[in-house]
């Protein structure tokens, strides 16, 4: 079919169009989830789908994603042909797109005549390969080759013709390569039927007019962002930093990520000077390249808190609109954020985590504390074992926790920040790998106290049925997620092993290859997300259903929130003592003093203390001086 002349479209075909791309995404999810073949990507869903335009300008904003530019680089447009794969997986020439190896990014170009009209990408995180540890992401890696397979884009097909070489390659390098195998293949697939739906969009309304309302479609997110969000934000300079808390290698100690956002009217302005020197262990992110794209499409999404209701952040999509709303600027080579090439990137999602609360604590600070407070959703543990290549098992979960307490609400509880994501079922579980599980829960007292409570993070118990040894890597297991607008710091993440010894053992973080004897049973309780508003100020009947239903204990709810219960003969239901209730809340009130903007919890406070923190030439404490803004808990409640 020829392409019509029409070059532009009117409302109700832009809406069609823009309605399209966005079940074409969700068409691409679909297809990957039902025909890949590890359980990170097919069961746990840790992947990512993304349409461009033919500038390879993301569309949606459904699913953050990796990046084209790598093409337009290492290709250039005149290389790009109908019936091409591109692919690749190396975090320091993909333009800041890949963070770490397990990440394999698929992209096809899509094509309408012989003219180039956008991109279908598909990228997730791989079950192994390759690498010093199974599930490649080894915490005592120095450098990134000892973490797997390293590919530079690459054309996996080109013109049609798959590059069997390439292909063997790769999959010979992993564990599971059968796993890996499948997942390509479905990654493959997924892109092209995207690629299916684009051209069907093309051949009804036109290439020309499908160029337009990509246009519009991407200028609505930059206009929304400026007349809706932008003008909630005090113009100021602000600044914050957080914290991860060891990199596997050296001794556990401060590894400072720090942020100054200026706000105008027209923009924001992101400044990570002051970011610590890169680490030797694989806690570094880089993202200095193609002008900063990554980063800016991962931390906008966070604007959307300040949508005039939640119904109304779901509508907002943040796509390549974003990048002429936020500006970034990076230090030089050689911190956490720009590693200098070859430093480890596997636990690169700490930083990649605290990039997002940093921005929210800037943002926080210039709306008077309308923000959520901080969480913290991503960490993986693991069990592998078997004693040849035949009877090699991997067993992997990706565990969410708390949701943020936010000014409309508590916090979501054992959230995931993987779209769709989830934790393994225990059947799945059972049937597949040498455990047990013997409990799947919400560990008690883990949201942040406040007005709205932080999320509460999983309790899960898993008896292994014969000798294994456990992975881990997760942060927040000492620093905690922070509260907001005199809400409490959420719990910490933790992994205990009860041998079949009747000997405990606290599992670090971060851990490689710790042996566990068939028998034994490890507990892994995930991080509760911050709370937010004051906890004095939650009302007393919420306190207590939570307490009825197990999530909070009596002793929890008498120190935090400062409410009296008394248990009624069932020993199911309590009542509460209003009298003393009231009496010990303008007690607690009367001793606090003012209420700090943020906690951070007892770790920071006890580290800030005894040893300080170094700041940097220009800086100093980003929490001194701020305070909670009393009163609004209930207005912001209201108003949504």
């Amino acid at each position: 079919m020829e392409n019509k002349i029409k070059t532009t479209v009117g409302p109700v075909e832009l809406e069609v169009i823009a309605g399209t791309v966005r079940s074409a995404e969700l068409e691409i999810e679909a297809a990957v989830e039902r025909t890949s073949r590890s359980p990170m990507i097919r069961d746990q869903h840790d992947y990512r789908v993304a349409l461009f335009d033919a500038r390879g300008r993301k569309l949606t904003g459904r699913s953050y994603s990796a990046l084209v530019e790598p093409i337009f680089e290492y290709f250039g447009e005149e290389n790009i042909n109908p019936g091409d794969v591109f692919f690749w997986n190396d975090p320091y020439n993909s333009c800041g797109g890949i963070g770490h190896i397990p990440d394999l990014c698929t992209t096809v170009p899509i094509f309408h005549a012989d003219r180039l009209i956008g991109f279908s990408q598909v990228f997730g995180h791989h079950d192994d390969v390759g690498g010093a540890v199974p599930g490649s992401m080894p915490v005592k890696a120095t450098d990134m080759w000892t973490e797997g397979l390293v590919v530079p884009p690459i054309k996996l097909f080109d013109q049609g013709k798959l590059n069997s070489a390439a292909y063997s390659i790769v999959a010979r390098n992993s564990r599971l390569s059968e796993h890996l195998k499948g997942d390509i293949d479905a990654e493959i697939g997924a892109a092209r039927l995207g690629s299916n739906r684009i051209v069907e969009m093309a051949e009804r309304y036109g290439v020309d007019a499908l160029q337009a309302a990509f246009d519009s479609i991407i200028e609505n997110c930059t206009r929304t962002i400026r007349e809706e969000l932008l003008p909630k934000i005090k113009d100021g300079v602000y600044h914050w930093e957080d914290y991860i808390e060891g990199d596997g290698v050296d001794e556990p100690r401060m590894h400072a990520m720090r942020l100054t956002m200026t706000k105008t009217p027209e923009k924001i302005i992101l400044d990570f000077a002051g970011t610590d020197p890169e680490a030797k262990g694989p806690i570094n992110w880089p993202i200095d390249y193609a002008d900063g794209k990554f980063a800016r499409k991962w931390i906008a999404p966070v604007l959307r808190s300040l949508a005039s209701s939640p119904d109304r952040a779901a509508e907002i999509d943040m796509n390549e609109g974003v990048l002429d709303v936020i500006e970034v600027n990076f230090p030089g080579k050689g911190t956490l954020v720009t590693p200098t090439f070859g430093k480890p990137t596997g636990l690169r999602f700490f930083i990649l985590l605290r990039s997002l609360g940093i921005f929210a604590a800037c943002l926080s600070k210039a709306t008077g504390g309308r923000m959520p407070a901080d969480h913290e959703t991503i960490r993986i543990w693991g069990l592998h074992g078997g004693k040849t290549a035949d009877d090699f098992f991997l067993f992997r979960e990706v565990l969410g926790g708390g949701g943020p307490g936010r000014p409309w609400a508590d916090g979501s509880d054992v959230v995931h920040i993987v779209p769709n994501s989830r934790n393994l079922p225990a059947e799945f579980s059972e049937q597949r790998y040498p455990v047990r599980v013997e409990k799947l829960g919400l560990a008690t007292d883990s949201g942040g106290a406040g007005f709205h409570r932080g999320g509460f993070g999983y309790d899960k118990r898993i008896r292994l049925l014969e000798d294994a040894r456990l992975l881990s890597n997760a942060d927040r297991a000492l620093l905690n997620t922070y509260g907001v607008n005199g809400g409490k710091a959420g719990e910490t993440f933790g992994i205990e092993i009860d041998h079949k010894t009747g000997e405990s053992e606290s599992v670090p973080g971060m851990a490689d290859n710790i042996n566990v004897a068939s028998d034994s049973v490890v507990r892994i309780v995930t991080t509760g997300g911050g709370g937010w508003g004051d906890p004095l100020r939650r009302d007393v009947d919420a306190v207590c259903y939570d307490v009825e239903c197990g999530l909070v204990t009596t002793g929890s709810a008498k120190s935090d929130y400062g409410v009296v219960l008394e248990p009624e003969e069932s020993g199911y239901k309590y009542k509460v003592n209003v009298t003393e209730t009231q009496k010990l809340r303008d007690a607690m009130r009367k001793s606090r003093g003012e209420v700090p903007m943020f906690d951070r919890g007892d770790y920071f406070r006890k580290v800030a203390s005894i040893k300080g923190i170094d700041w940097p030439d220009g800086w100093d404490d980003p929490d001194q001086g701020w305070k909670a803004v009393v009163g609004i808990e209930e207005d912001e409640a209201a108003n949504i």
